[in-house]
This record gives C-alpha cells, sequence and structure tokens, in this order.
C-alpha cells in the first residue's frame, strides 16, 4: 500500500535532526524518525497501544542524494510489514 499523498507531502519537510516524532493523520497514530539531517526515513503507521507503540505498518525511506550535494535528487517509501 503506498503512502497516501498528503502524508507524503508531510514527511517531504524536515524536522529536528534524530527525533522521534508522534503525530495524526487522519485518525491514524504516526510516529516517525529523522536522520541526521532532519529526513524522516522510518515510519510507523496505525494504531497506538497503552504503552506509546504503534500496531499497524512499518515504512522505510531510501534516499538519493545529487553527486557531491545534501540535496534530495529522489526518495521513495517501501513497506516493510505489519507491526504488533
Amino acid at each position: 500500500m503506498p503512502l497516501h499523498p498528503e502524508l507524503a507531502k508531510k514527511l517531504n519537510n524536515t524536522f529536528a535532526p534524530k527525533t522521534s516524532i508522534d503525530d495524526v493523520f487522519k485518525g491514524y497514530d504516526i510516529t516517525f524518525v529523522t536522520n541526521e539531517h532532519g529526513e524522516p526515513v522510518l515510519l510507523f503507521f496505525g494504531k497506538r497501544r497503552p504503552d506509546g507503540l504503534i500496531v499497524g505498518e512499518r515504512y522505510t525511506r531510501t534516499i538519493k542524494r545529487q553527486p557531491g550535494s545534501l540535496a534530495v535528487k529522489s526518495s521513495h517509501w517501501d513497506n516493510q510489514g505489519k507491526i504488533k
């Protein structure tokens, strides 16, 4: 299942480096982890359990950069499967 276009747009923003951010998107709980450049690279999507963990789907982001630069050339999200 590909990411919703609005969620993908939200995740294209830059956030605080090396942090975990909890949020809500269209009634689903999300948590994403950023890399050293503040780009989201790991996404948990589903419903949050009482202990704070999410049951649902896990996605990872692959980022390709412009040669000799930190500018993003392209990126895509891969579904890594269910999380319980």
